[in-house]
């Protein structure tokens, strides 16, 4: 007699009679979910310090802080329960190098605002984040970056006469001072 069992009698089960694999409960969603509730929160007890400026309605400086720390605690609470309900996928592994190259442009146009101006600081993240979603040649969304950002300003400064922070490019083309 031979040792090999025929093909119907496979002791180990096929992918479609195993049962499916419970979602596993991921702390970071609750983190999620506290972090929506803290910013809801301070939303509300804002709101709650403004004036009564509405006078004969409603409607005030408050109105829509209050909606939005509202919706946002709604969906703290729903993110939560959606949690706990395993409602969510699995997720993915984040990629690391994408998002040092976002943190990196954030970084660098916080540390170069004041002492290089809007439209340098604003290119520069403008680059490092399009070299984070793929772009590869820095050599050409440096400039353009800049390029964008200073037609920004240049709107935003002359045209409408907000004070954005003005660097060496600005103060060449505009003569505006530090």
């Amino acid at each position: 007699m031979s040792d090999r069992l025929p093909p119907h009698t496979d002791p180990v089960p096929g992918p479609a009679e195993r049962p499916p694999e419970p979602h596993v409960v991921h702390p970071s969603l609750f983190a999620v979910a506290a972090g929506l509730a803290v910013i809801g929160a301070v939303m509300l007890w804002d709101s709650a310090r403004l004036s009564g400026a509405a006078g004969y309605s409603n409607v005030g400086p408050a109105m829509f802080p209050r909606i939005i720390g509202g919706v946002l605690i709604g969906l703290a609470v729903w993110t939560a329960i959606s949690t706990l309900r395993r409602d969510f996928p699995d997720p993915h592994p984040s990629a690391k190098g994408p998002i040092l190259w976002v943190l990196a442009g954030l970084t660098a146009q916080l540390l170069l605002l004041k002492v290089a101006g809007f439209s340098i600081a604003t290119g520069l993240l403008f680059a490092l984040t399009a070299r984070g979603f793929g772009k590869r040649n820095l050599a050409v969304t440096i400039p353009l970056g800049i390029a964008m950002a200073f037609v920004i300003w240049a709107v935003f400064s002359q045209v409408l006469m907000l004070n954005l922070p003005a660097g060496p490019l600005e103060r060449l083309f505009f003569g505006t001072t530090p």
